[in-house]
Parts: structure tokens; C-alpha cells; sequence
């Protein structure tokens, strides 16, 4: 591993891809009506960030066997700094996010000797509702499987993400290898393909990288609803799943944690 005072803080010119996403929240009108300067840039994203550092200590090791957590503390604004910075602790790295002078995000990463086996049959593949309604708490019952359409990026959409997220690491664009920011996008499409959302929040995530996925694959995700509940005034839903490529070959183990439903808006 590279020593600590080798590594660089990691600085991107944050920019918000979800303007015109059906997530309201990256709005700039909607998200001040949250109480938000303005509309936010996707966790997703801020995740993205993060994982440029991991990466830059592992290289393709990382992409194969990695494991990453991350969790959303303050808005990332478009165009603001977003300085990303790595601490060595027992072998792995604690990383921080920070713009405007606030902590935005934090987030551990290590690398496991091997990455686990899962078989493919401990998750269900189930197609996404044929016609999606407003989420309500039942959208997202503990014990429901979820699933997306397939996906597949494609290497010229690929250059434009890398492009657009600033990702500064050659790796992706030599070797048109799927970004773990667009692996976490694919797990929001599990909530997002299964009801009709109003504005609402990625929280946090976990992914553990199983392997590498190429721009051309065929990727689908198999996502087990875990928990839903109620805190504070928000409704917040919890997926464990995997993202599989070509119907076959499990690459990521991913628990995400979503606020489907703002106290604003469940209070209304």
C-alpha cells in the first residue's frame, strides 16, 4: 500500500448529472423547499469521489475484491470543491469528503485477500413492476425482491460519465471497465423502477466488489428489501442485493439505505 504522506487529497469540481432526474431533490427550486441551498449532487456521485482513492492504492485489485462503504453526511453542491482525503488505519483506508468547509461524507475501504463466493440462487430475479404507483409503505415490504431492466452502458456512455464525475484514474477508459459510481447508480433503479418516487435521499452504501464488469456487458440487479421503517419523521428503506452481468456472473454485493420518504413529504 502507498504510505499515508504519498497519499494527496483528491479535489473535483462537483457536478450535479441528476438535474433533470425524476428525483426532484437534485432540483435546485425543490431542494430549497427541504431547506437546502440547492439542489443536491447525487450520493451516488459523492460515492464516486470517494472511490477514486481506494483505486489509486489498489488499482484493479480494488475493482476485483474491494470493499467500500460510504455515508452521506451534508449536501455536495454543484460546481462547489469536493476534497476527498484517505487515512491508512489497520491496512485500510478511512476516507472523508469535504466542501464549504463541511464534513459532506465519510466512508471506510479495504482490500480482502479474495472475495467472497455467493451463489447466484440466494437471490431472486424478478422483473420490475409492469406499471409503477406513488410509493406508499408498501412498495417496499421487508422480504420483496426488486429487480431493473437490462442495462448495459456502452463504451462511449462510459467516456461521458468518466468525463462527467472528473475520474481521474485511467483504468476505466483503458480497460472500459464499469465505474463502481454507475454500480451504485443501478441499485438506485432498484427503488427507482418499482414505485413512483417523490423528491427523496440516498443515505449510505455498502458495495463489495466480486469482480469487474466491462462497458458491453449486460448488467441486472437482484435486490432484497431488508428493512423499512420509520425515523425521525422519515421513511427509510434498506436493500441488500447483487449486480449480475450477463445473467451469470455475480461483480458487486451492495447494501444500500434510502430515505424513500422525507418527513416533509410523509407528513403531508
Amino acid at each position: 500500500m502507498q504510505g499515508l504522506l504519498e497519499l494527496k487529497p483528491y479535489r473535483v469540481s462537483a457536478y450535479n448529472l441528476a438535474k433533470n432526474s425524476e428525483n426532484k431533490m437534485h432540483d435546485d427550486t425543490v431542494a430549497r423547499r427541504f431547506g437546502f441551498s440547492g439542489g443536491l449532487v447525487p450520493g451516488v456521485d459523492v460515492f464516486a469521489y470517494m472511490s477514486h482513492m481506494p483505486v489509486e492504492v489498489w488499482g484493479r485489485g480494488f475493482l476485483e475484491r474491494g470493499v467500500m462503504e460510504g455515508r452521506f453526511l451534508k449536501p455536495v453542491y454543484d460546481g462547489e470543491i469536493a476534497e476527498v482525503t484517505a487515512q491508512e488505519i489497520d491496512g485500510g483506508l478511512v476516507l472523508k469528503v469535504e466542501s464549504k468547509g463541511e464534513l459532506c461524507a465519510t466512508g471506510r475501504a479495504s482490500l480482502p485477500a479474495s472475495a467472497p463466493r455467493l451463489q447466484l440462487d440466494d437471490f431472486q430475479s424478478v422483473a420490475p413492476v409492469v406499471k409503477r404507483a406513488p410509493v406508499d409503505v408498501g412498495s417496499y415490504e421487508p422480504g420483496k425482491w426488486l429487480g431493473i431492466p437490462t442495462y448495459r452502458q456502452g463504451v462511449e456512455p462510459l467516456a461521458q460519465y468518466l468525463s462527467d464525475i472528473r475520474e481521474a484514474a485511467p483504468i476505466y477508459r483503458d480497460e472500459a471497465i464499469v465505474h463502481p459510481g454507475t454500480l451504485l447508480r443501478i441499485m438506485n433503479w432498484a427503488l427507482m423502477e418499482n414505485a413512483i418516487l417523490g423528491p427523496w435521499i440516498h443515505v449510505g452504501s455498502t458495495i463489495q466488489h466480486l469482480g469487474v464488469a466491462s462497458a458491453i456487458d449486460e448488467l441486472t440487479v437482484r435486490a432484497k428489501v431488508t428493512a423499512n421503517y420509520e425515523r425521525k419523521g422519515h421513511r427509510f428503506v434498506e436493500l441488500d442485493g447483487i449486480i449480475v452481468a450477463n445473467g451469470e456472473r455475480p461483480i458487486a454485493h451492495c447494501q444500500h439505505t434510502a430515505i424513500y420518504q422525507p418527513r416533509e413529504i410523509a407528513a403531508a
